[in-house]
C-alpha cells in the first residue's frame, strides 16, 4: 500500500527510494490510492461551490445549483484520472527511450506520487476564494513540479542528467494535457456542464 500523503510531499527522496524499490505486484496498490485522492479536489469544490459560494466584487456570494456542482465535480473526477492515467501511460512510453526500466503501472504510480501535492491542496475548493484558490495553486504545481524533477532519477534509477531530460518531457505531456483540458472544459460548458446559478 502506498504511505501517507504527506510523506511524499514532507519527505520525497525517502518516499522516491521505497518506490523505486518496490515490485511490479505492488504498483497494483496505486489504483485506490489515485480513486480516493481524485476524490478531494471533486468533493471539496461541490461543497465550497454549493454551501459556502464565491464572491465577485462587492455583492453577494453566487453558488450553483446542486445539479449542476454535481455533473461538474462528476466530470473533474474523470478529467483527474483520464489525465493521471495519460501522464501515466506517457512515463512508460518513454521509459525506453533513457534506459529505465517502467510499466503502465509504474508509470501511473509515479504520475500519481507526483500530483499529491495538487489532491492535497484541492481542499481549497472548501473555500472558493479566487486570490487564495490561486495562490494555492501555483503553490501546488510548483511543488508538484520540484517532485517531477526530484523524483524521475531516483523512482527510475537513472541518472540525474538523463532524469532532467524525462522530466522535462513529462512536463511538457503536463502541458499538453492542461490545454486539452481547457478545450474540453469549453465543448463542455456548451453542451450541459455549464454551471447553473442558484438565483
Amino acid at each position: 500500500m502506498f504511505s501517507n500523503p504527506l510523506t511524499i510531499i514532507c519527505n520525497p527522496d525517502a518516499e522516491w527510494q521505497r518506490f523505486s524499490d518496490r515490485t511490479e505486484n505492488e504498483f497494483k496498490a496505486i489504483l485506490p490510492y489515485l480513486l480516493l485522492m481524485a476524490i478531494i479536489p471533486s468533493a471539496s469544490w461541490f461543497y465550497g461551490t454549493t454551501e459556502i459560494g464565491w464572491r465577485i466584487g462587492d455583492g453577494d456570494n453566487v453558488k450553483l445549483t446542486s445539479d449542476s456542482a454535481l455533473r461538474i465535480a462528476a466530470a473533474l473526477y474523470v478529467a483527474i484520472l483520464v489525465s493521471i492515467s495519460a501522464i501515466g501511460y506517457a512515463v512508460h512510453w518513454m521509459a525506453e527511450t533513457y534506459n529505465a526500466q517502467s510499466s503502465i503501472a509504474r508509470g501511473i504510480g509515479l504520475a500519481t506520487l507526483t500530483a499529491t501535492p495538487l489532491f492535497v491542496l484541492g481542499f481549497s475548493g472548501l473555500y472558493p476564494h479566487f486570490w487564495l484558490d490561486l495562490v494555492l495553486f501555483i503553490v501546488g504545481i510548483s511543488w508538484t513540479t520540484f517532485l517531477l524533477y526530484r523524483g524521475i532519477p531516483i523512482a527510475m534509477k537513472i541518472p540525474e542528467d538523463q532524469g532532467f531530460m524525462y522530466a522535462s518531457a513529462l512536463a511538457s505531456v503536463g502541458c499538453i494535457i492542461l490545454i486539452s483540458l481547457l478545450v474540453a472544459t469549453t465543448i463542455l460548458w456548451s453542451n450541459g456542464f455549464q454551471p447553473v446559478f442558484i438565483d
